[in-house]
């Protein structure tokens, strides 16, 4: 069984390299990387699976933003990638992480408007992700338009583009 620990306690080059042998090494073109060029993940939010000293999932959540049309800002929680090493992978060691993530994110309260980019019988079935309020969202790249998912209470329903959500220290 795996223990779960901040994702800042693990060696960011040993994440870099479970995500490339998750992901492959072309994974940088993806849109997702796009929404998370610029800022760094949520610590609070992103977890590491470590299971006899080894590193064998990772999940990772990002801010970012909806800009809508007209001007008005919607911050937004950018849940993913969950990795898991590929000898690990479809026995429920996602499951867990996202389980990690969203208990987080309710216990923070920052859990009003979440979003990822995935298959929407998966994450819908099992934490209520839908695309019924993304039709409007514009992604800084190609998208599957039923891929695009987000839940919450807070969860915007207008048109506009999702950003990276850089804040500026004044």
């Amino acid at each position: 069984m795996p223990t779960f620990v901040p994702i800042a306690t693990v060696e960011p080059a040993a994440v870099e390299a479970l995500l490339d042998r998750a992901f492959g090494r072309d994974r940088h073109g993806r849109t997702a990387y796009r929404l998370r060029e610029g800022v760094g993940a949520i610590p609070e939010l992103s977890f590491a699976a470590i299971e006899n000293g080894e590193l064998v999932g990772t999940i990772q959540c990002w801010p970012v933003e909806l800009v809508s049309d007209d001007g008005a800002r919607w911050p937004l929680v950018l849940v993913g990638p969950v990795a898991v090493e590929p000898a690990r992978q479809r026995g429920g060691l996602g499951k867990e992480l996202m389980h990690q993530a969203l208990d987080a994110a309710v216990e923070l309260e920052l859990d009003g408007a979440m979003m990822l980019i995935g298959d929407p019988e998966y994450y819908g079935r099992f934490w209520g992700f839908g695309a019924d309020a993304t039709g409007g969202w514009r992604l800084p790249g190609p998208v599957e338009r039923h891929r695009l998912l987000a839940r919450g209470t807070e969860v915007p329903a207008v048109a506009g583009i999702v950003a990276p959500r850089v804040t500026v220290a004044a």
